[in-house]
């Protein structure tokens, strides 16, 4: 899942999480597939960002999946041997790649 501004939306992307309004009223459910017409409405309700499934806007200098787990393991490469801190690397890992929706 990615937050991503309103104006980076585009058509087909999944909602990730509920679009809620500032009194905390659910506007739009997750799950819902976005259009034109619902993008244009969050933009004139003042609905800055969206939380979509997957990963699917790139920012410059952002790291790739792949980089961001090398890093990782490299950072836990010398607790490798530490039941605790192997369980901790392994859940950080899992949460990453479920995170950009892979």
């Amino acid at each position: 899942m990615q937050q991503i501004l309103t104006i980076q939306a585009k058509d087909s992307m999944v909602l990730a999480k509920d679009v809620m309004t500032p009194e905390n009223r659910v506007l739009c459910g997750k799950g819902t597939t976005l259009t034109t017409t619902l993008i244009e409405r969050f933009l004139k309700m003042d609905i800055v960002h969206l939380t979509v499934e997957g990963h699917p806007v790139s920012t410059p200098g952002e790291k790739s999946l792949r980089e961001e787990l090398q890093e990782i393991e490299a950072r836990f490469s010398e607790v490798n041997k530490i039941p605790p801190l192997a369980y901790l690397k392994k859940r950080i890992m899992k949460k990453l790649v479920e995170s950009r929706g892979q």
